[in-house]
Order: C-alpha cells, then structure tokens, then sequence
C-alpha cells in the first residue's frame, strides 16, 4: 500500500526538519546527463522529497548500463528519461518528474531549463559538459550549477571532493580520471560522486554554501 502524500511528508519532515522539507519541497532541479551520474543523482533527490526534477536525456538504456545506472534489466531499450521517470514514481510517488527525451544543445538549452532552481550537470562527454556549463554561466548568472569531473577507474574514493569554483559553481569529482585513460567505470565511485552532487543541491537550498 503506497503511503499518502501527508504521510510522505511528515516522514520527510521528520528527518529533515519542516521549514527545510518545506524548502525541499518547492524547489525544481534539472538534470541533464541521466546515465551513472544523473540516475543517481535523481534516485537521491527523489528520495529526499525534492518538488520537481526536469530529466533531460536523448538515449536510451543500454545493458551495459545497467552495473551502475538506476535502471532495470526489462528496461532496455527504453528512453532513459521515461524509465527513470517510471522508477522514480515508484520510489517517490509523489515527486513531480519532467522527462525530455532530447539531446540538449544550445538552442533548447534555455527552453528546457529556464524554469529550474539548480541546473546538475550530469554528460559523458566532455564536449557537452562544456557546452552546458559555458551556457549556463552566461545566460543563467543567477542560478546555481552543480557539475561533475573526474569519477572514473578504481583509485581512491577518498580523492571524491567538491569545490566551489565561483559564487553559484561548484564542481564534484577528483578533477583528473577519465574513461578514456583509465578504461573503466566502477558503479560505487560513479556513485559517490553523483552523491556529492546530490548532497551538494540539499546544502545549497538549506543555505548552506563551500568555502
């Protein structure tokens, strides 16, 4: 039996506090990228009772993603933002999702995130992570953007921080690993910084801001 949106909320409110659930729950986050980052990254605001999540992602889900992305094997194939979609109204059912299944570019860039409070960026690539950050510094100066860099092999999870790199930047990961040179992804140190990046987007809405 699925609890009741005010059981859901008190539950939330107890763990967090109610002015701060309050807070959680009129905020609007989007992110774009929905693989190891993103889908984690979703799962953990979801579970934190945040309002609205815009989902924004072209592909769709792959069995090779699924040793550390949130999805289910009788996915494959789906677009990834309808099956995260689908998990999340399970794991949260009453957190609003907003799923675009688009390849984000410059020319929707402002369409699809204009309406968001905190922008995570969340890409492979490191072409579209830098498309999107440039876009955002430039024509949303005052909304924050949680970003990620550096989560691959299997070094340290230690070496997984977050720094503010500016007022409303901030940056998640090791800053150095890459796929490409280490040729491989680990689901727990994929995780970890998708958890910092999470965690990141409750600190900012709590006030809570880096050195």
């Amino acid at each position: 039996m699925i609890p009741s949106h005010e059981e859901m909320t008190a539950a939330l409110a107890q763990r967090h506090g109610e002015s701060l659930q309050r807070v959680f729950s009129s905020a609007k986050v989007a992110i774009c990228g929905l693989g190891g980052l993103g889908s984690n990254i979703a799962v953990s605001l979801a579970r934190a009772g945040i309002g609205k999540l815009i989902l924004i992602d072209f592909d769709r889900v792959d069995i090779t993603n699924l040793h550390r992305q949130q999805y289910k094997a009788n996915q494959i194939g789906m677009f990834k933002c309808e099956a995260l979609a689908q998990n999340l109204s399970e794991i949260a059912p009453y957190v609003q999702t907003e799923p675009h299944c688009v390849r984000l570019t410059e020319e929707n860039c402002f369409d699809l995130l204009c309406d968001a409070d905190i922008i995570c960026e969340a890409f492979d690539k490191a072409e579209n992570k830098s498309m999107l950050v440039n876009y955002a510094l430039e024509h949303f100066p005052d909304k924050y953007l949680v970003a990620a860099s550096g989560m691959a092999g299997i070094g340290s999870p230690n070496e997984i921080v977050t720094r503010r790199v500016s007022k409303r930047f901030y940056l998640c990961g090791d800053g150095k690993s890459d796929v490409n040179e280490c040729g491989s992804l680990f689901s727990a140190r994929v995780m970890l910084c998708a958890a910092h990046q999470a965690h990141t987007v409750l600190r900012i809405l709590a006030k809570e801001f880096e050195d």
